[in-house]
């Protein structure tokens, strides 16, 4: 019996997250030479989370350099960004994962404190 309460409630409970599209993504040559350019779009969906990181992984999880805007990204609730991400000609083959994380502000003390990742994959 308690096990079905327990999933019920899991079940009519609300999880809302950040998202990141598309899921799957391709690079194309920039304007700059020996540079490759895709674009990606945030959404925050979550009312207690504001900024969130951008950054580039290989397959183990190592980062990987790359240039945009912005690494760290103010983004109200319920808004939407594309975001431009910028990878050398070399570093190209070993992308595997553009990821979003969010990020908690130290003096924010009514947040749930969760920390939310969404990544995207590279298509091949």
């Amino acid at each position: 019996m308690i096990r079905i309460i327990l999933a019920a409630m899991l079940m009519s409970s609300s999880v809302a997250a950040h998202e990141l599209t598309p899921t799957y993504f391709n690079f194309k040559p920039s304007y700059i030479e020996g540079v490759s350019i895709t674009t990606v779009e945030l959404w925050n969906r979550r009312d207690d989370a504001e900024y969130y990181e951008i950054y580039v992984a290989d397959k183990d999880w190592g980062r990987i350099p790359f240039a945009t805007r912005d690494r760290i990204i103010r983004l109200p609730h319920l808004s939407r960004e594309k975001i431009n991400i910028y990878v050398k000609q070399e570093d190209k083959a070993r992308v595997e994962f553009i990821c979003s994380s969010s990020k908690q502000l130290k003096s924010d003390v009514k947040s749930t404190g969760i920390k939310s990742t969404i990544c995207s994959r590279i298509e091949r």
